[in-house]
């Protein structure tokens, strides 16, 4: 009886030590994948438009399709590649993180100048109007495209994850980063889903509600959506800008280039000093402004490259991604 009740109490402390290292685990996860913020809200305010002109019945199967093939991006293809850099090359992890940093910063730039008139973004090129799809082929060519976007900003996703994840054994940092890379799939594709049929929800309580109150409030979710969505897309390119020029600021600084980021964090701790106790927002925002206007530079920078260089040479070799 005794060997037993030892038994069982080994099995007890066995069952602690994992619920703490499956916290330790979700812990790590959250605030790995925070710091990936830009890219996450990226990707959320860019996945609805690969579903735009499909019928309603359609919708959340391609989102579905594309998230799949999101875990596949994540947990086959990045995670393995993620591992491999941190055992065997932490010294390409700075640079990885600057490349993409300059592709969010080129994106940015570009959506910016979009708006304001310049330009037509690297989407959009000379005959694609004259295209004509069948809707099957088309939905497969958006779902491939959306797919290779996302691989992407996943690639960057886990990237920044992995730069965060404190230095532990390989177990623990393979269960953070998979942990990373499922709670933000989820988290972007589930936000994806609700987003997109918001407004389908909207119709059907103004249309069928039998309270005045859910027809009313069917009636303002409609109304909303449309601004709603532009103001993600306006986060969501601030985000990038914000973002991708702090990932390179700081893979500067890594690299033993410490003038920018020195210059950044001396003006914002300055112009912070005057706040009193909103010093610590002021300064996260100074900061984070000063990034991005440092990431609108570089981007806009990028932007000839990428359209008049990168672009044609992709379609060149893959026109079936174009």
């Amino acid at each position: 009886m005794s060997g037993l009740l030892a038994l069982l109490d080994d099995v007890a402390g066995i069952a602690k030590v994992a619920a703490a290292s499956v916290d330790d685990v979700i812990g790590q996860a959250a605030k790995a994948g925070a710091k990936a913020a830009g890219a996450v809200i990226d990707d959320a305010a860019v996945t609805p438009k690969y579903v735009q002109g499909f019928s309603a019945d359609r919708e959340l199967p391609i989102i579905w399709r594309i998230a799949k093939g999101s875990f596949k991006n994540k947990l086959v293809f990045l995670l393995p590649v993620g591992l491999a850099l941190s055992a065997f090359a932490p010294w390409a992890i700075p640079p990885l993180l600057m490349l993409g940093g300059a592709y969010l910063c080129f994106e940015g730039a570009e959506k910016v100048a979009h708006a304001l008139g310049w330009g037509h973004g690297h989407e959009d090129y000379e005959g694609k109007a004259d295209v004509v799809e069948d809707p099957a082929h088309l939905e497969e060519q958006k779902a491939r495209g959306a797919i290779k976007t996302d691989f992407i900003l996943s690639a960057e996703i886990m990237t920044i994850a992995l730069s965060n994840i404190p230095e532990s054994n390989f177990w623990m940092e393979a269960a953070t980063l998979a942990a990373v890379a499922i709670m933000i799939t989820i988290a972007v594709y589930g936000s994806v889903a609700l987003i997109v049929k918001a407004d389908d929800a909207g119709l059907a309580m103004a249309a069928r509600g039998r309270l005045g109150l859910t027809r009313a409030l069917g009636r303002g979710i409609v109304k909303v959506m449309p601004g709603f969505m532009k103001a993600l897309m306006v986060i969501g390119t601030a985000a990038m800008l914000w973002v991708g020029g702090e990932i390179i600021v700081h893979g500067l600084a890594q690299m033993g280039v410490h003038g920018p980021e020195d210059l950044i964090y001396g003006a914002a701790s300055g112009i912070s000093g005057a706040f009193g106790e909103a010093a610590g927002f002021v300064k996260w925002l100074v900061k984070a402004t000063l990034n991005g206007l440092l990431g609108l530079a570089i981007g806009t920078a990028l932007i000839p490259v990428g359209e008049k260089v990168i672009t044609p040479i992709w379609r060149a070799f893959a026109p079936k991604a174009a």
